[in-house]
């Protein structure tokens, strides 16, 4: 859940006038008594401290500092990418056992569908074979991937 709504919206529209001004001052433990706010915690006395949520944490130290938002930016990014690299590996892992399968697959074309061919309608059985097994596999014939991947030069 991202908003948790509060009955309390007299007490924010009080705030929000108020937060212009240069004397204005709004300690933790009363915004949480006045708006019933949630995702932050008081605790008094020895070991006391403000806590809060890790979102709100965070919003907060990227407010505090740009260097630790542009940070917390590049490691989302670095998880991200690193959670798409492990996604492809099992795709990567398809296009290697197709690889591997393909000397058995032209094989199997020619001992059991081929007769008596010309050159181009060879081809073109291998093709269509091809695109079959593409299909059935990573449910995409040739060109769909090439046209997805145009900057790649290997092929499904």
């Amino acid at each position: 859940m991202l908003f948790v709504y509060s009955s309390e919206i007299k007490y924010w529209e009080g705030y929000l006038k108020e937060a212009g001004s240069n004397a204005f001052t709004l300690s933790p433990l009363k915004w949480i008594s006045t708006t019933n706010a949630v995702g932050l915690f008081v605790r008094l006395g020895r070991g006391g401290g403000t806590f809060a949520h890790k979102d709100i944490a965070f919003k907060f130290a990227s407010w505090l500092s740009a260097e630790f938002e542009l940070y917390i930016i590049k490691d989302y990014q670095r998880l991200k990418d690193d959670e798409n690299s492990k996604l492809s590996l099992n795709w990567n892992l398809n296009r290697e056992i197709s690889k591997i399968n393909y000397k058995i697959h032209t094989d199997a074309i020619k001992t059991y569908l081929l007769g008596n061919l010309t050159k181009e309608q060879l081809s073109y059985k291998y093709a269509s074979e091809a695109d079959m097994l593409n299909v059935a596999l990573f449910n995409k014939r040739a060109k769909e991937w090439k046209e997805e991947n145009p900057k790649l030069k290997v092929n499904i």
